[in-house]
């Protein structure tokens, strides 16, 4: 049991990247499942499903994604944790690495990157930083 399981996942998918796996295997839940779609959309991992795992419970696998022997992941970055919340309003988000990056948002509206919960006029918790 993990204390912080979205941090769990990116470790998971970061480490992935380290020893260039081709798949990681990451345990299911909504919330995890709502990130990794946004990074499929935003091209940083290839693929996501939701699979059985071995021990009956599922499991998300997801296919990481190279360019030329480069992973397309540089640096991700947990920015709010169990300890620190970090909320924000919708004008005070910012582009990631000057638009490069994307910043993971729980909204009330749902998951969604710093830019759509900006047009959306929405704040809500900076989960991650991703580029």
């Amino acid at each position: 049991m993990t204390t912080d399981p979205i941090a769990d996942m990116l470790t998971r998918i970061r480490n992935g990247y380290m020893v260039k796996k081709h798949e990681v295997s990451l345990p299911y839940s909504k919330i995890k499942m709502a990130i990794i779609e946004i990074l499929v959309q935003e091209g940083f991992v290839a693929s996501a499903e939701k699979v059985d795992g071995k021990d009956g419970f599922p499991e998300i696998k997801a296919r990481l994604k190279y360019s030329a022997g480069r992973p397309a992941i540089t640096e991700v970055t947990r920015v709010s944790r169990p300890g620190l919340r970090v909320y924000k309003k919708k004008d005070e988000f910012r582009a990631v690495q000057s638009g490069y990056g994307v910043a993971i948002i729980s909204t009330p509206k749902g998951v969604m990157t710093n830019r759509a919960a900006r047009a959306s006029g929405l704040g809500g918790e900076l989960m991650c930083t991703v580029w």
